[in-house]
């Protein structure tokens, strides 16, 4: 998984399911956890949330689990309302991790709430100032208030610190065009960003 090698790491927590009997107890409560990044990163979205789900079934109180999901919903544009409630638990429990304050800042934004999104899209930024995705996010929310030089800005400086040829193709039409008046409704979220973060718990965890 962390070689981004994710259909093989699909099958190896299939195997290790397999060798629990068919069922994942809860001592190993994040093999629901890392298959489901695991499946979303391969774009098979039904399954990552059904073991996402499952996942939080066994640790409700989970930030970084309650954090993928509900970022994952944002970035899609459903279950907005409950992807908020669970952002929010997960700001409450781990306030200093700056990817899940853009992820609170990120549904707030994909809720149209361009305005309460700002102040925790800044925070995030103090707390993590060279990811591109979050500098992106900021970006995409001054542009909506009317911040546009600010706006171009944070966009220049999410391009300075990124190799991703995609969120480049993005950021450089943004640059020429702006934004539209309505947001498109994205595929589940890439999330590169928050895999290097939660990594830092599954090597606790295994």
């Amino acid at each position: 998984r962390r070689n981004e090698e994710f259909k093989q790491a699909v099958d190896a927590y299939d195997q290790a399911q397999k060798e629990m009997g068919g069922t994942i107890t809860d001592e190993y409560w994040h093999v629901h956890y890392v298959r489901g990044m695991s499946y979303e990163q391969m774009g098979e979205w039904e399954k990552a949330e059904a073991d996402l789900q499952k996942a939080l079934d066994f640790r409700p109180e989970h930030p970084y689990a309650l954090n993928y999901l509900g970022y994952s919903w944002a970035d899609q544009g459903t279950h907005l309302k409950q992807a908020l409630a669970m952002i929010e638990k997960a700001v409450s429990l781990r306030p200093e991790d700056g990817y899940i304050t853009d992820s609170l800042g990120w549904v707030l934004y994909r809720m149209g709430r361009y305005e309460e999104s700002i102040p925790h899209l800044e925070r995030a930024v103090e707390l993590l100032p060279y990811d591109p995705v979050i500098n992106d996010h900021l970006g995409d929310a001054y542009w909506k208030v009317g911040r546009r030089l600010e706006a171009k800005f944070q966009w220049e400086r999410a391009k300075n610190h990124s190799d991703d040829d995609k969120l480049l193709k993005e950021i450089a039409l943004k640059m020429e065009e702006g934004l539209p008046d309505t947001l498109p409704i994205t595929k589940a979220a890439q999330a590169a960003n928050a895999i290097a973060n939660q990594d830092k718990v599954i090597d606790a965890l295994e």
